[in-house]
């Protein structure tokens, strides 16, 4: 391992290795360092570090010191005149008629050399040129013809993709670029659309170059006759990033295309066999198994989920239905047949020791009742009101008189005396009060 200092001259193209020489280089930093052409101002793109002594090329051109004022002081000075001798220089290129194109003028740092760089379509003689410069600015001069590659890279500008040059960014080298790529990745061959502001094809086309010659190996070629796992027939579309394959079956009569993935389907090889030839069997399909999703961990800051559970409760006993006619009312007493047969047995029996009957715990069971629904307690509430008035029909001599109505729900004809006439029945209707007395309807006199 060897100690180096990481330089690039105007903070773009190459990145040089030099020696620092004992001294603490950080990233960022103005050096001056000795070249082949002299001493030049750079800048420090990584400071102190170690590399193999293979990636070094021998011997190491030293690292004189960092930047003082002064020596930035004369690298604005060189800067300005730059400018100036890029004027000058394109009125003698007019005045010669010369076909060339004026790029860019560096000064080297010491001031004792200018270099002129170019670009042309073809050899340029120059010679009358170079002569007229050197009597301006009475120096070196050098003019170096470049390509256009090398324009774009020391103008710098913004790309189709939006971002900066990738050959003024971070490229050191230009890469060789092909159409055959450009084929490979599915791109449009139209020039317009994979060519860069340079005139020539894009240099990000290699980047991905080698994951798409990847995989093209997995995939079969468009048109080629292929086996898939419903029969054979062939690959018309093909698409590599998704990795699936649109096939034409033999066996369908339409134009039906079915889509199929890479794994799914293999190329013959020597293509489509003769008429009468079986195809060879070349698919080797094994369902991929599907992967076990791993158990989710628990989250300990969760809410946790109550759930409310139902409290037990005792069974209700059943009550027995009450026994309702027709019209909606109760029999008498409030209880059934049975009981009341009960109850007639009971009076003809002897009293038990003390005078009272025995109890029927049975009975008042059955007598439980439920909670009266809506139905049942307007019902209720019509009953009193009969009874009410039941209480207020009585006759002149002071004998209460029965108001009934047969099972049948009909209502009842007059009742008759003993002498045939009709007794007219008494009204339903709730009486009215007034002036706080009831009055009660009275029965027609005979």
């Amino acid at each position: 391992m060897i100690e180096v200092v990481s330089i690039k001259f105007k903070n773009r193209g190459k990145i040089y290795y030099f020696d620092p020489r004992g001294l603490d280089v950080k990233t960022g930093d103005k050096l001056v360092v000795e070249t082949a052409k002299g001493l030049e101002l750079a800048d420090c793109s990584w400071g102190n570090h170690h590399v193999e002594e293979t990636a070094v090329v021998q011997p190491l051109r030293p690292v004189l010191r960092v930047a003082t004022t002064d020596d930035l002081r004369i690298d604005a000075l060189n800067r300005q005149r730059e400018q100036e001798a890029y004027g000058i220089c394109r009125q003698k290129i007019a005045q010669h008629g010369l076909e060339m194109k004026l790029v860019s003028v560096e000064y080297n740092f010491e001031g004792n050399k200018i270099t002129f760089y170019f670009t042309a379509d073809g050899r340029v003689d120059f010679r009358e040129l170079v002569k007229d410069l050197a009597s301006v600015f009475r120096s070196r001069i050098e003019l170096r013809q470049i390509g256009v590659r090398d324009e774009a890279k020391m103008i710098g500008g913004i790309g189709i993709c939006g971002r900066p040059f990738c050959c003024s960014a971070f490229m050191d080298d230009f890469q060789p670029v092909s159409t055959k790529m450009a084929k490979v990745q599915s791109l449009s061959l139209n020039p317009t659309k994979i060519s860069g502001s340079c005139g020539r094809l894009m240099c990000c086309l290699r980047y991905e170059q080698e994951a798409y010659e990847d995989l093209v190996k997995k995939v079969p070629r468009q048109g080629s006759f292929v086996e898939t796992i419903d029969g054979y027939g062939t690959a018309v579309q093909v698409n590599l990033l998704r990795q699936n394959v649109k096939v034409k079956l033999d066996k369908d009569t339409d134009d039906t295309l079915h889509l199929y993935k890479a794994c799914e389907l293999c190329q013959v090889p020597g293509g489509r066999p003769c008429d009468g030839k079986e195809p060879p069997h070349v698919l080797d399909y094994h369902p991929p198994e599907e992967p076990e999703l791993p158990e989710e961990p628990e989250n300990e800051w969760a809410i946790p989920a109550y759930i409310a559970e139902e409290p037990e409760t005792e069974p209700v006993p059943a009550v027995k239905a009450e026994v309702v006619k027709k019209t909606g009312r109760r029999r008498r007493g409030g209880r059934d047949k049975g009981a009341r047969e009960a109850d007639k047995a009971a009076e003809n029996t002897p009293k038990a020791a003390g005078g009272k009957k025995p109890q029927r715990e049975e009975h008042a069971a059955e007598q439980t009742e439920a909670p009266a629904s809506p139905e049942k307690e307007k019902s209720r509430r019509g009953r009193r009101g009969a009874r009410r008035v039941k209480a207020e029909l009585k006759h002149a001599d002071g004998a209460e008189k029965s108001v009934s109505r047969p099972e049948s729900g009909r209502k009842p004809e007059g009742e008759k005396h003993a002498d045939g006439e009709k007794k007219a029945r008494p009204s339903r209707r709730r009486p009215r009060r007034r002036g706080g007395e009831s009055k009660a309807p009275h029965a027609s006199e005979e």
